[in-house]
């Protein structure tokens, strides 16, 4: 399939170019890097930090970068007067599975110079760390985290990183890396035997519970359920 012909559903089933490609295969570009400003620079200023680029649907540029210089990168496409990348849209993962690198991929637009970029680092399998860039965007905070929650990436720096979706001492791992089971890592009668052990106040503020009396709802449509009257 060449690319004209792969549409993006295409290009997400294709993943990152495997490690046992060859060079010159794996570091295949498409688009002329001209037509986005801060692109043009990037190969320029950091040539040997990127391995690739693609222009995505039309107008989405898209730029892989070594993980070991993703701060350094970063930061300079963000202070930059000629990019001025001051909002970070999201941070994201995805996991293609079968053994692939796990990728961090951030998403950044300038309000100055009306244009947006993406920026993708793969990590490998057994080195799932990356720099965390809450010093440079405050939006990454949160976003870090999820990516630490659901596919089990390291930010270093990161100056609160624990789980964010699932509850803190949930041991199952990470549930959008593709090798975690449908099912759960634990049988359903585990599920359950961990779930009834669990100690629910912990959930609530303690003036939020009172002991002793029943907490309920009148029923919808009887008397004394609206304005406090008393049946």
């Amino acid at each position: 399939m060449t690319e004209r012909e792969m549409s993006g559903l295409d290009a997400v089933g294709e993943g990152p170019v495997s490690s046992d490609v060859t060079e010159s295969a794996s570091t295949q570009s498409t688009g002329d890097p001209s037509d986005h400003p801060s692109v043009e620079a990037l190969l320029e200023r950091y040539g040997d930090a990127v391995s690739r680029h693609r222009l995505n649907a039309g107008d989405q540029w898209v730029v892989w970068i070594d993980p070991t210089r993703s701060h350094e990168v970063l930061a300079w496409l963000k202070e930059d007067p000629d990019h001025l990348f001051d909002m970070m849209s999201d941070v994201t993962g995805v996991d293609y599975g079968k053994g692939r690198p796990v990728e961090v991929v951030y998403q950044m637009y300038s309000t100055t110079h009306g244009r947006a970029l993406r920026i993708r680092c793969p990590l490998p399998l057994d080195e799932l760390e990356i720099d965390s860039v809450c010093d440079l965007w405050k939006s990454a905070n949160w976003l870090e985290r999820e990516v630490y929650d659901l596919f089990g990436v390291t930010f270093r720096g990161h100056p609160d990183l624990r789980r964010i979706l699932m509850p803190s001492d949930y041991a199952e791992g990470h549930p959008l890396r593709k090798d975690f089971p449908l099912r759960g890592r634990f049988s359903r009668a585990e599920q359950t035997r961990r779930a009834l052990n669990q100690d629910v106040e912990r959930y609530y503020l303690a003036e939020d519970i009172v002991y002793g009396e029943p907490q309920y709802a009148p029923e919808v449509g009887t008397k004394g359920s609206q304005d406090g009257e008393e049946g």
